[in-house]
C-alpha cells in the first residue's frame, strides 16, 4: 500500500478545500464534484462499454482530442466518458456539445472522483469501460490499478518523461508500479522511451506529440473572429496569450521602452474580475474589453479603440485564444515566469514568432522553436524590448521567424495516425 502517495493525495485535497474562500478555481473544483456519483449512476447503463479518456485539464484534452475524435469516427456507436481533474474541463464539455450535436452515442464529461481504492473500483465497475486512454501525465495510483485489475486495455498517450521524476529515483517503486498498469505507453520522444526501458518498462513506443495535429487542425478549420479582425486593422498586433500578472508586469515595462506601441490583444490565463482590472492598468489605452464589443459593428469598434497603434483589446471570454492568434503578428505566451510556459504551438501553427519566459525546460516545443528560429526566450523587460523592436520594425525578419515556426509545427504532425494505428494492432 503506497501510504505516502495516499497521504499526499489527502493532503492535496484538504489544501484545495482550505483554499476555497480565496480561490475561485478551488471552489469550482469542490462544488463541481458534488453529486458526481449520482450523475454517473444515472447514466451507468448507457456508459457501459465506453471509451474513457482522462485528462488533467483543458490543455491535455486538446492534446488527446485528435486521438479521441479519430476513435469516435471509427466507432460511432461507442459511448464516450471524458474525465478531468481540473475545473477547466467544463469548457471542453461545452466544446464537445457544440461540435457533436448529432452524435447518437452517449458522450459524458465529468470530474474524476478523488483517488482512493473504493472510489477507483466503484468507477470501473460503474462505467465498465472497453478502452481507457490517459493523456500525457496524471498518475493516480488506485485508479490506474483498478483499471488494470479489471483487465481493461489502458494506454498513455503523448507521454513525456524526465530523469528527475519519481519513476526514476530510488524511492519511486510505487510510481514504477503505476507505469506497469499501462498496456502501452506512447511517448513524445525517444529520450522518454529510453528512460522507461531503463527501468524495465518495455510496453512503449515513440509516436510523437498529438498536440501538433490538433493545432494544425485548428488552423485548417477555424473561422476568423470579426471583433479581432476589426481590431487588427492594419496592425501590427502583439497577442499576449495566457498571461499571468508577472507576464503583464513585464509587458508593461517592455511596451514603455518602445518608441511606438503595437496594438495589444491581451488574453489572461484566468479572466477573473480582479485579474482583468489589474491588467487594464498595465496596457496602453484606449482599451476595451471583448465583452463590450460583442454585437458592435466594425465602425463602432474602430471608434472605441481608434485606428492608430497603441490600443488594447482585453479578452474576458474563455475558449477563444487558439483562434485569436490568426489575427496577430507576434505572440507573447505567458507562464514562463511562473510554473511553466503555456501552449506555444497554437501561435506557431498560425505562423507567428513566439516569445516566452525562461521556465520552459519541461516543454520540448520551446527548445524546438528556438532551434528552428521561430521562438525567442526573454528573461527580462530589456530583453523583451530588444526582441519586440526587432520583430515589429523589421517585417522581413518577422515573416521569416513566423514561417520557421509554422514549418516546425508542420514537420512534427502525424502522431495521431501512429497512435490510432497502433491501438488497432494492440486490439487485434
Amino acid at each position: 500500500m503506497p501510504l505516502f502517495i495516499d497521504f499526499g493525495t489527502r493532503l492535496y485535497h484538504a489544501g484545495i478545500r482550505l483554499a476555497m474562500p480565496f480561490s475561485p478555481k478551488a471552489e469550482r473544483w469542490v462544488h463541481g464534484r458534488r453529486g458526481l456519483w449520482h450523475r454517473l449512476e444515472d447514466r451507468r447503463e448507457e456508459l457501459a462499454g465506453c471509451l474513457w479518456m482522462h485528462c488533467a485539464s483543458t490543455g491535455e484534452f486538446e492534446q488527446g482530442r485528435p486521438v479521441l475524435e479519430a476513435l469516435m469516427a471509427q466507432h460511432p456507436e461507442m459511448p464516450v466518458l471524458l474525465t478531468f481533474f481540473s475545473p477547466s474541463g467544463l469548457e471542453a464539455r461545452r466544446a464537445l456539445r457544440r461540435e457533436y450535436p448529432e452524435r447518437k452515442a452517449p458522450l459524458m464529461v465529468e470530474y474524476l472522483p478523488p483517488d482512493g481504492p473504493h472510489n477507483a473500483q466503484r468507477l470501473v465497475e460503474l462505467v465498465r469501460p472497453r478502452l481507457v486512454l490517459w493523456v500525457k501525465y496524471e498518475f493516480w495510483y488506485h485508479h490506474l490499478h483498478a483499471i488494470a485489475q479489471a483487465g481493461v486495455p489502458l494506454h498513455l498517450v503523448s507521454a513525456i518523461f524526465r530523469p528527475g521524476q519519481p519513476f526514476f529515483r530510488w524511492y519511486g517503486a510505487a510510481w514504477r508500479r503505476m507505469l506497469r498498469c499501462f498496456t502501452h505507453i506512447f511517448t513524445q520522444d525517444e529520450a522518454s522511451a529510453e528512460l522507461l526501458r531503463a527501468i524495465g518498462i518495455e510496453q512503449v513506443s515513440v509516436s510523437g506529440d498529438t498536440r501538433f495535429d490538433r493545432v494544425a487542425t485548428i488552423v485548417d478549420h477555424a473561422a476568423p473572429l470579426p471583433i479581432a479582425e476589426a481590431f487588427r486593422g492594419d496592425g501590427p498586433v502583439l497577442i499576449c496569450g495566457s498571461t499571468w500578472p508577472a507576464d503583464e508586469a513585464l509587458l508593461e515595462k517592455a511596451l514603455a521602452g518602445l518608441d511606438t506601441h503595437p496594438k495589444c490583444l491581451v488574453v489572461p490565463h484566468e479572466p477573473v474580475e480582479a485579474h482583468l482590472k489589474a491588467a487594464e492598468q498595465r496596457f496602453p489605452r484606449p482599451l476595451a474589453r471583448w465583452s463590450e464589443l460583442e454585437g458592435a459593428t466594425t465602425a463602432n469598434i474602430a471608434n472605441m479603440l481608434g485606428p492608430e497603434r497603441g490600443s488594447t483589446l482585453l479578452v474576458d471570454r474563455m475558449g477563444l485564444l487558439a483562434r485569436l492568434y490568426r489575427h496577430g503578428d507576434v505572440a507573447y505566451v505567458g507562464g514562463g515566469f511562473g510554473e511553466g510556459v503555456h501552449s506555444l504551438l497554437e501561435p506557431a501553427a498560425w505562423g507567428l514568432p513566439v516569445l516566452f519566459g525562461p521556465r520552459h525546460i519541461k516543454f520540448a516545443e520551446a527548445r524546438g522553436l528556438i532551434e528552428a528560429g521561430g521562438g525567442f526566450e526573454v528573461r527580462d523587460a530589456e530583453g523583451l524590448v530588444i526582441v519586440l523592436r526587432h520583430l515589429m520594425q523589421d517585417a522581413h525578419a518577422r515573416r521569416k521567424a513566423g514561417d520557421a515556426a509554422a514549418a516546425y509545427v508542420r514537420e512534427q504532425c502525424g502522431a495521431t495516425s501512429k497512435v490510432v494505428e497502433a491501438l488497432q494492432g494492440l486490439a487485434s
